[in-house]
């Protein structure tokens, strides 16, 4: 009985340490695919359909500049159903989408019907503890999940705030397991001349955002892989 025993686990073994290696080999294809495909733009279609488009805002000053890119750069009909979404704490930001969609976007004939604006809770506040901040970093991801499930977004348009970093983190966790790809479009602050925001710093090292853009020839120079784009203000 126990010869038996022993050789079952020796049949056993090995079939785990296949399927292990399968499963790590199926996961790193996946990610240097997504990785091959992330960098490429959206491609122009002679009817392209509408993308639903998910837009981060967030205070000290990054709302002021999305406001401004959408002013200048969205094409409104195509990048629709909105959604916008600002830090539970942050109310001026949406009040100012909220008047961007009803003084700019519906007068000129876009399709604001179903727009929604969202808040979404902070991983951390300002002058926060740490020790705290780990209950509320977890809540925060786990509210960002069932946002991102709810809204499977196939556009992300951010340019900074923290509240981004999840909701781009898991966009791309999509992309993985193929719940749908969003493509992930970073705007860096124009602020930033000579180095980039944490923010931008962990999407663009970890390959997140499928376009990143800077306002500052320098900072095109010093990470490669941006594309310059101009002071967009």
């Amino acid at each position: 009985m126990e010869n038996q025993h022993d050789d079952n686990c020796c049949l056993f073994t090995p079939s785990i340490i296949t399927l292990t290696v399968s499963a790590v080999l199926i996961a790193i294809t996946r990610i240097l695919y997504i990785l091959c495909q992330s960098g490429k733009p959206l491609r122009p279609s002679k009817s392209p359909k509408p993308l639903s488009t998910l837009i981060v805002l967030g205070s000290g000053g990054h709302t002021a500049e999305m406001i401004n890119v959408l002013n200048v750069l969205l094409q409104k009909d195509r990048f629709c159903p909105r959604f916008y979404v600002a830090a539970a704490t942050d109310n001026m930001s949406l009040q100012k989408a909220h008047l961007l969609e009803e003084n700019v976007f519906n007068l000129n004939g876009g399709k604001g019907g179903s727009t929604q604006f969202l808040q979404i809770y902070r991983s951390r506040e300002v002058g926060q503890s740490y020790i705290t901040s780990i209950g509320t970093t977890f809540l925060a991801l786990v509210h960002a999940l069932w946002l991102m499930i709810r809204i499977r977004p196939q556009v992300v348009l951010c340019n900074g705030p923290g509240t981004c970093v999840p909701l781009c983190v898991i966009s791309f966790l999509f992309k993985m397991v193929g719940v749908r790809w969003s493509s992930v479009f970073y705007v860096e602050s124009i602020a930033r001349v000579r180095k980039l925001s944490l923010s931008g710093l962990l999407l663009y090292k970890l390959r997140i955002a499928d376009q990143f853009f800077v306002q500052w020839p320098q900072l095109q120079k010093k990470y490669p892989r941006a594309h310059y784009v101009g002071c967009l203000m």
